[in-house]
């Protein structure tokens, strides 16, 4: 079992930045693929980042990729979204999620099974 707790959200103007960190409890951490979700209102979850269990190897979705960045500190049972130059559409709620992911699968989140609960963040104009 698996369980997070999920900060960094809030309020920034367009063009900022933030850090978003998922603490894991459980000491199986590094054994699982780490992925980063969003939901806006009215839309369905949707991929933003996965990083592998080592933390060599990472993945996103294509518009974000630049702009965010994943990484974790398995030392620390921490995983980060880094996220600059945000946009207003970057406005939503984003989880993170832990499973044992195969590379193609990181996309789909029905593959994770454990979810943060869940920080929001909110982009103006």
């Amino acid at each position: 079992q698996v369980q997070f707790v999920e900060s960094g959200g809030g309020l920034v103007q367009a063009g900022g930045s933030l850090r978003l960190s998922c603490a894991a409890s459980g000491r199986t951490f590094s054994n699982y693929a780490m992925g980063w979700f969003r939901q806006a209102p009215g839309k369905e979850r949707e991929f933003v980042a996965a990083i592998d269990g080592s933390g060599r190897n990472t993945w996103y979705a294509g518009s974000r990729k630049g702009r965010f960045t994943i990484s974790r500190d398995n030392a620390k049972n921490t995983v980060y979204l880094r996220m600059n130059s945000l946009k207003p559409e970057d406005t939503a709620v984003y989880y993170c999620a832990a499973g044992s992911v195969l590379p193609h699968e990181l996309g789909n989140s029905r593959r994770y099974d454990y979810w943060g609960q869940g920080t929001q963040v909110t982009v103006s104009s």
